[in-house]
């Protein structure tokens, strides 16, 4: 009896192997991109959210202006298109949190939408003064930032869940040149997947549902096995998982095992000190931050 316990078991694993090496062949190191290749090799980059959330009204050209006097690396932002199909430049969907205006982002012109004081909320001692109010801040287009900024690279996040949004954006970044300048992400599976089909050559980090697989393979000790969509990981340093509840994403493991397959990894947000410095100790490519001027004193620069 035992004989034959001990044979099945055998054969499941001979099984196991095979199938192991099958897998693990169909796996190879993500290619290197040219979009990182701008960088200094081993050097962490700076990442303005939204030009730094918490220093100046978000997603502005007087942000992103002072973002690129700080000596940031990589300028953050999100897009939307209006009704006249222009991309613009905000985080939410409407203009009511960050505006004087109220209303939905694709169902107001550009003309309507650039009337609007892109400052009027931003306060840093929770309301008792607004100091950018009435300063002639408004929302840039997409277009007005690459004009701008040519040479900066930029991570631009797609906020609709609109595939049509996806491909017209991939049209955009051809049309300036910037397909080596910018990292595309997104929230929504569908919209990120036609932006992969229209611009190929354009590096793209990952969406959760494609996140998650590879941080349970890590757990397992398999990330091997991970057949890579993209250049980047871009996580949180926590997340809720079906089950497991909340579990730690960003580990010495994971970035070390996204690392051997050559996947960059960047953590978002991150505004405090102590934490940059955590999470650059474990060797991540990059942070996201409201306080890129925090994260400029952490690394030790001017």
């Amino acid at each position: 009896m035992w004989r034959k316990i001990g044979i099945v078991v055998g054969v499941i694993l001979v099984i196991g192997l095979v199938v192991y090496l099958i897998l693990r062949s169909r796996v190879e190191p993500v290619p290197a991109h040219s979009f990182f290749a701008q960088f200094e090799p081993g050097q962490p980059l700076n990442i303005a959210h939204q030009g730094g959330e918490q220093l100046w009204p978000s997603n502005t050209m007087f942000a992103f202006q002072n973002a690129v006097d700080m000596g940031v690396d990589v300028l953050e932002m999100d897009v939307h298109q209006t009704a006249d199909h222009v991309f613009v430049l905000i985080h939410d969907d409407t203009v009511d949190r960050t505006t004087d205006g109220s209303g939905a982002v694709k169902e107001m012109t550009l003309a309507e939408i650039q009337a609007l004081d892109a400052g009027y909320y931003w306060t840093d001692d929770d309301g008792q003064t607004y100091p950018f109010r009435g300063q002639g801040i408004t929302l840039p287009t997409l277009e007005e930032v690459f004009t701008t900024f040519p040479d900066m690279p930029m991570n631009i996040e797609i906020k609709p869940d609109d595939t049509a949004v996806a491909q017209s954006l991939c049209q955009l970044i051809q049309q300036y040149n910037m397909t080596n300048k910018v990292l595309i992400g997104s929230f929504h599976d569908n919209a990120l997947t036609a932006f992969r089909a229209a611009c190929p050559e354009v590096a793209t980090s990952m969406t959760e549902s494609e996140i998650r697989p590879f941080w349970i393979l890590s757990v397992l000790g398999l990330s091997e096995l991970y057949p890579s969509p993209a250049e980047a990981f871009q996580v949180p340093t926590t997340a809720n998982l079906p089950v497991l509840g909340e579990v730690d994403v960003l580990t010495e493991r994971f970035v070390s095992n996204a690392h051997r397959q050559n996947i960059i990894v960047h953590a978002w947000t991150i505004n405090e000190t102590a934490e940059m410095e955590r999470l650059l100790d474990m060797g991540l490519d990059g942070i996201i931050t409201d306080r890129p001027d925090r994260l400029q004193e952490v690394m030790g620069r001017p």
